[in-house]
This record gives structure tokens, C-alpha cells and sequence, in this order.
């Protein structure tokens, strides 16, 4: 048996109306916590669904101050603003609701109150110093997993991002509830649908770290996820499958926080950064492209996926991991969300300073199942055009 490890979030809630609680769980797992920094954006703010909960601490007797600046893709300018408001506020512990942005954004504010190490030097891997403030995740979308993972991605210049990846980045709590996803789009719904597919894909494949425990967890991830995302995309208010999208891109988020992404990743990043393309549309672009990339390195545990996404094929195990991709291909097409660079305003010009942008997000290219080189990126950023 291999060694690994496997870190993840220590209580997680998964109940439909949880958020009319909020107070309650709160009193019940942080009895100290009396001065909590909420953080969010401002259409999920003025869109109300957020108040249930608000209700809940303002009946409890809670202090809170709501912060509602996050915008996709945040800056550090974002980050920093928003933790100097949480230290006037003497802020005891940090809830981030919302989707990606807003819970990457929630990560940051506690460990930068929690102490007073620099924003500038946390980028990387294990660089975080000392300890953050208790921290609460309530998402706002089936993608991104962001409520169980350690890492909170950064806007550093106008169109690069940096990663901060680190141990004090997993919540205290998650809390997974359908009633504040059913409003989401369609478009939304399916790519960040798609996005936590990847997330459980790129973790049942990476180079590194693949673990029993992620392997598990990435394959039920899929499971619920691609029975459920067509549901929740034609009857957005269908609470049972937005409660299995939200537990789907959970366990996905588990998954790839011990056994990292790659090449989809890695190549959708770029997109997003110079583009200000969604980062789950950005993945689904690319993801037919690199995976049919990867099969020569990665048909065995394709074909092995195959028997969740694709379950009449036969054959051989190319045929079998072939039809896997075919799969998610026709998911794409099927939800009617762009599957072409230049449905998203990317020109042939533009290809080549993607293909450099990819080489950069070396952390990632190195849990891919193949290398990737210059011109791999390049071609499959011209397949997609």
C-alpha cells in the first residue's frame, strides 16, 4: 500500500435550508466568536438570498459586518482592502459566501488577520506562517470546491494569477445548501457543473498524490454530478439535484485539495486571466481538447471513468476512454455553453501568448499525465479556436 496523506475540512453540513441556521451552527461550533466577517458580492447581496441567514445571527444577537467588494477573479488590491476592514472590525471569525472568488477571498482575510505575515510572501506552496482566524464556507455554486480545499488564487497583475497553497486554508466548517444555487443560470449551472468534473477527472489522473481516498471520492463526485447536472440545468429549482450538484462538487473539491489538478487547469487559466473568461467555462473549453491530449498516458483510468460517463461502451480501453470524452463533449453542447475560443472573443493572434501563459503554471503542467510543451499548448488552444 502507498503512503499519502489526506487533509480535508473537519465538519461539513450538508443539509437543503442549513443557511436559516447559520447562527445556530455558529453559537454551537465557535462559542467564543462574537464579531464575524462576512464576505461576499454584491449581486449575491442585493439578490437576497443571503439573508435567511443574516436573519438567523441578527436574532442570535450576532455582530457581523457584511462585505460585499469580491469581484471575479479578485485582485490583491481586493484581498487587502477587505482584511483591513475585517481588523477594524475586530473581526473573531470569517464566513465567505459565495462562489470561488468570494470563498478564496474569505481564506486569505483569516490568515491575514489571523497574523501578520504579508500577502506578497504567502504565493506558492507551504508558505503561510502562524495560524488564521476560525473560518466558515458557504458556496453559492456547484464548481468550484472551494468550501474543502486549500488554495486561494490570486489576480497579482493585469492578467496573471498566483496560487496561495497551504495547510491553514481548509475551513473549520463547510455548509452545503441547494436553496442558495437554484437561482443560478443555466450557462452557470453547467459550467461550473463541468468545472467540478475536472476538478474530480484531473485528481483520478494527476502524476502526483493520486491516492484510495481521492480516487473515491473524485469517482462519486462524477457519479453525481453528471447524473444530476442535466436536472439541474432544465429544472434549475429542483432542490434533490442541487443539493447531489453541491455534495458532487464537495467531494470533487476533496479530491483534487490531496491529489492536484493539471493540464486543463493549467491551460484554462489563461483564458480566464486575459480574457475574463468564468473559470468553469474556461475549463470546459479545453477539456475535450487536452484529454484526448492525455490518452496516450492516461487511456487505463479514462476507460476506467468511462463506466460512470459513458456506461454502454465497449471495446478496448482507448475506445472505452474515447467515449468518456465523447461524453463530456456532448454535455457542453447539450447545456449550449460556448465550446469554441472564439465564441469568447480569442482570436489565432491571441494563441501564442496563451501557449506562453500555460507554460508558466508549472505547478500545475507537473501533475499532468503527459508533458506539455510549448507547442502542445499551442495546438490544442488552435483545436478549440
Amino acid at each position: 500500500m502507498q503512503n499519502f496523506r489526506f487533509q480535508t475540512v473537519p465538519l461539513i453540513i450538508n443539509e437543503t435550508g442549513a443557511l436559516a441556521r447559520l447562527g445556530e451552527f455558529i453559537q454551537q461550533e465557535f462559542p467564543a466568536c462574537r464579531r464575524l466577517f462576512i464576505v461576499s458580492d454584491a449581486g449575491l447581496v442585493s439578490s437576497g438570498i443571503l439573508q435567511a441567514g443574516l436573519d438567523n445571527l441578527d436574532q442570535l444577537g450576532l455582530q457581523y459586518q457584511l462585505y460585499a467588494g469580491v469581484v471575479p477573479d479578485p485582485p490583491e488590491a481586493v484581498v487587502l482592502l477587505a482584511a483591513q476592514q475585517a481588523r477594524e472590525f475586530g473581526s473573531d471569525l470569517v464566513i465567505g459566501m459565495g462562489g470561488g472568488s468570494a470563498m478564496d477571498v474569505a481564506k486569505l482575510i483569516a490568515v491575514l488577520c489571523g497574523n501578520d505575515q504579508a500577502l506578497s510572501s504567502m504565493y506558492g506552496i507551504n508558505q503561510i506562517r502562524g495560524k488564521r482566524l476560525p473560518l466558515v464556507q458557504i458556496p453559492t455554486t456547484a464548481g468550484t470546491g472551494s468550501e474543502v480545499t486549500n488554495i486561494s488564487i490570486v489576480t497579482t497583475g493585469e492578467t496573471t494569477k498566483m496560487g496561495v497553497v497551504a495547510p491553514q486554508l481548509f475551513a473549520d466548517l463547510a455548509i452545503l445548501d441547494a436553496s442558495l444555487t437554484t437561482g443560478l443560470p443555466v450557462a452557470t449551472t453547467a459550467a461550473t457543473g463541468i468545472d467540478a468534473m475536472v476538478h474530480a477527472i484531473e485528481a483520478y489522473t494527476t502524476r502526483h498524490k493520486k491516492n484510495p481516498v481521492s480516487d473515491m471520492l473524485a469517482r462519486q463526485a462524477l457519479k453525481l454530478l453528471f447524473n444530476h447536472i442535466d436536472r439541474a440545468c432544465s429544472h434549475g429549482r429542483d432542490l434533490a439535484a442541487r443539493q447531489a450538484m453541491l455534495l458532487g462538487a464537495m467531494m470533487a473539491g476533496q479530491a483534487f485539495a490531496n491529489a492536484p489538478c493539471a493540464a486543463v487547469h493549467a491551460l484554462a487559466y489563461p483564458i480566464g486571466g486575459r480574457f475574463h473568461v468564468p473559470h468553469g467555462l474556461s475549463n470546459s473549453l479545453v477539456l475535450p481538447t487536452v484529454l484526448r491530449f492525455n490518452l496516450p498516458a492516461a487511456s487505463e483510468q479514462y476507460a476506467e471513468l468511462a463506466e460512470i460517463l459513458a456506461p454502454d461502451a465497449t471495446g478496448s480501453a482507448e475506445a472505452r476512454a474515447n467515449a468518456m470524452i465523447n461524453a463530456l463533449a456532448d454535455l457542453a453542447l447539450r447545456t449550449g455553453i460556448p465550446t469554441r475560443l472564439r465564441q469568447v472573443g480569442i482570436r489565432e493572434t491571441d494563441l501564442e501568448q496563451l501557449a506562453s501563459d500555460a507554460m508558466q503554471q508549472t505547478r500545475l503542467l507537473g501533475n499532468n499525465p503527459r508533458e506539455v510543451s510549448w507547442q502542445d499548448a499551442y495546438e490544442i488552444y488552435a483545436a478549440v479556436l
